[in-house]
């Protein structure tokens, strides 16, 4: 059996608890902003919310959605928070023959503190033996991402797989990946045809603090074919060694932004393996991501092609434009 792309990475139970007494607090000069909240107290929670969430899931979903074939292969624990996470990747026609049940450890989970539309996640990674199932399927693509401690194993694994299968891959680094450092990261970097990350994780993983375009030529030196880095509200650039594109952010409401980035990644590769051009995967992805943020949580916003086409007359998404 062969799929069109294999979603890599963790899964997770996240809880949304949205927030209307707290204080963003940001220094001079400075992008780095702080949520602050009365330390000892009782807070009043204005509501919460539920969903299965995790970078891979979202991309699995995402391409369930694009008419994908296509499979998860994760590690849930052997409890209700794992069976929920199978129940709804089956419910999406996401083939779940590769999802392990983990009789030692429990499913992952993070709390999304939202507030005025922004979110702070705390993540609670269970700790897991990460590899790939012994006969790893053949695929088109591979989308690799978050991921736990000890995952170094699968770095290289994913690595060699892309190498003897010729699969496309698509790596978007999670916190653990990142924490690891450049070094742990290059047998991935080395064969990664688009990485998905944002201005900031662009600047933590190479130690340097230059411009977005010298942040996308170092990775172009590591290996990296195309480079994509999102710059929150303010749109994202993308880079193909050759030339970089930018594109804004469409005007839409923000009820709060989990899952953007995921669903701007989902998009913009999708397009990439329907043999699209780099400006319009980007125009795909901006849809994409904008739905999702219109809506609480990763997946609910998430588009099929037809639909992402309406969205995009609708909120008429422009073409790209050059950077020079």
């Amino acid at each position: 059996m062969k799929f069109d792309i294999i979603s890599i990475g963790d899964a997770t139970i996240d809880t949304f608890l949205f927030l209307h007494e707290a204080q963003v607090k940001c220094t001079i000069k400075s992008e780095e902003c702080e949520l602050c909240f009365p330390y000892g107290e009782k807070l009043p929670v204005q509501s919460l919310h539920r969903t299965v969430a995790g970078n891979a899931c979202n991309n699995a979903i995402a391409n369930a959605r694009f008419g994908f074939k296509n499979a998860f292969v994760v590690s849930v624990g052997e409890d209700p928070s794992g069976n929920w996470i199978i129940d709804a990747l089956k419910k999406e026609g996401i083939n779940t023959a590769f999802v392990k049940k983990d009789k030692k450890t429990q499913t992952n989970a993070s709390t999304v503190l939202s507030f005025k539309g922004e979110r702070t996640i705390f993540v609670y990674h269970s700790p897991r033996v990460y590899a790939l199932p012994p006969k790893m399927p053949k695929a088109k693509a591979v989308y690799y991402t978050s991921v736990g401690l000890n995952h170094e194993k699968l770095n290289n694994q994913v690595a060699a797989y892309v190498k003897k299968t010729g699969a496309r891959l698509g790596f978007n680094p999670g916190t653990y990946q990142m924490n690891a450092g450049l070094e742990k990261m290059r047998s991935v970097l080395a064969v990664t045809e688009m990485l998905f990350i944002n201005k900031q994780e662009a600047a933590r993983i190479l130690a340097v603090h230059g411009s977005i375009a010298e942040h996308a030529r170092l990775f172009h030196n590591l290996g990296v074919r195309t480079v994509i880095i999102t710059d929150g509200a303010n749109g994202a650039f993308v880079s193909d060694s050759q030339q970089m594109y930018f594109l804004g952010v469409p005007k839409t409401k923000v009820v709060e932004r989990t899952g953007a980035g995921d669903s701007f990644a989902a998009g913009f590769m999708a397009a990439r393996l329907q043999g699209k051009s780099i400006p319009e995967a980007m125009r795909i992805g901006s849809a994409n991501a904008s739905s999702v943020i219109m809506h609480i949580g990763p997946q609910t916003g998430l588009l099929s092609m037809a639909q992402i086409k309406n969205f995009i007359k609708k909120y008429k998404i422009g073409t790209p434009h050059l950077v020079k």
